[in-house]
């Protein structure tokens, strides 16, 4: 089965909704968008305490990392959405910018058009930023960004337990100076998640110019005369599809699913495609590799007063929630969060520590009966160009010679 549109989306995730929604705004061009995953109707979907229940189901990748040096060889869980939306649907809903230093460095490392005052517009423009408009904040955007509804009481004594330390409060950790402690601002709108597809997909699908086509497995990027010309893909039945681009293929399938694809059409390394009997269409060493995230430690702590979400899933909380869209299931359960800096002199602040009202273990697999707390200290994501090259320095001047933990 053949079929033919002006630009064929692959992935419905953060990016592939973005993208549709915005190319869909010309109505003279046909926009073709392929998910690999369902529908997002699942109340685990929209409940937004209940996102952990999608982990290893249906609305799940289920990726593991490959064994990691320095954690003794282990293999990582990493969850990735499979549904409209992606991992929109599916992430704590932390709406979490980045430092100015972040994209300063990403301009002075060779992207010109990418320091914050480049984008910054951009951020305002795509915001619907419930506590109002500022210079750093929008509204009327696509993408609704609220405070807590109904944070714990134990996340107000996290906040000032760390104001006790010396972490000065931050009433907007999106803010230009990124320091201090304060609670997580939400991707949510009147008590449930608002994901991407929720911002940009939905709306491009009353337009009559957007095909959407869930449980589309993309095979391969067709390639003709070293073009994009289109992608192969089956449907839920397994029948065979091609889809043709006349402008442009986008590949919007995440960090792992666009380098597989680009893999399997035989764009990557070509020693490596061809030991896994592919034939090499385009070489390009990078493709596959170079993945970094940024890893976390956490700890988790018994509560001796009942002001956790323990009691989230008894029929008074989801009684609240169905009601008035109120309670403990409006969690996103790291309510609470602090950027701070290891030592003085450092440019930025080199650890993050994340808290939720819950025990958390193992993904929340792990099971506590009764209240308890958990503390995680995450490393922020690494820096490109000048804002890397501070932090190593200062690194450097305050341990040389000394080598990295195993």
């Amino acid at each position: 089965m053949e079929e033919s549109f002006d630009y064929v989306i692959v992935g419905a995730g953060s990016a592939g909704c973005a993208v549709a929604g915005r190319l869909s705004e010309d109505p003279e061009a046909s926009v073709l968008v392929l998910e690999a995953g369902g529908r997002d109707r699942s109340p685990n979907i929209k409940i937004p305490a209940a996102f952990s229940k999608q982990f290893k189901t249906k609305l799940d990748w289920d990726y593991s990392s490959g064994p990691e040096p320095h954690l003794d060889g282990r293999e990582v869980y990493v969850p990735r959405g499979k549904s409209l939306g992606g991992s929109s649907s599916m992430n704590a809903m932390m709406y979490v910018r980045g430092r100015p230093l972040d994209y300063d460095g990403w301009r002075e490392a060779g992207c010109p058009g990418w320091g914050y005052e480049d984008v910054l517009p951009y951020f305002r423009r795509m915001e619907n930023n419930e506590p109002g408009a500022s210079e750093v904040h929008g509204v009327g955007g696509p993408v609704n960004v609220a405070d807590q509804r109904d944070p714990r009481p134990l996340t107000k004594r996290f906040l000032e337990a760390a104001q006790s330390t010396g972490i000065p409060a931050n009433s907007d950790i999106n803010s230009p100076e990124q320091d201090g402690v304060g609670m997580t601002p939400v991707s949510q709108r009147k008590g449930r998640r608002w994901s991407a597809a929720d911002a940009y997909l939905r709306p491009a699908m009353k337009r009559s110019n957007v095909t959407v086509k869930p449980k589309a497995q993309v095979l391969e990027v067709v390639l003709e005369g070293g073009r994009a010309t289109g992608v192969r893909w089956r449907d839920s039945r397994g029948r065979p599809h091609l889809s043709r681009a006349q402008r442009e293929v986008v590949l919007c399938a995440g960090a792992i699913g666009s380098p597989q694809i680009l893999m399997l059409s035989g764009i990557g390394p070509a020693d490596e495609l061809r030991s896994l009997g592919i034939e090499p269409r385009v070489e390009s060493p990078g493709v596959g590799d170079n993945l970094q995230d940024h890893p976390f430690f956490l700890l988790c702590y018994e509560c001796t007063e009942p002001e956790s979400l323990a009691d989230a899933e008894k029929p008074k909380a989801l009684l609240e929630y169905v009601l008035r869209r109120r309670g403990p299931l409006t969690s996103n359960v790291g309510e609470g969060m602090a950027f701070i800096r290891s030592r003085p002199g450092l440019p930025a602040a080199d650890i993050q520590l994340l808290f939720g009202p819950a025990y958390y273990h193992d993904n929340g697999f792990d099971v506590h009966e009764g209240h308890a707390f958990s503390l995680a200290a995450a490393l922020p994501p690494p820096q490109p160009g000048a804002a890397a090259a501070a932090l190593v320095r200062s690194r450097r001047q305050a341990g040389a010679g000394r080598q990295p933990p195993r």
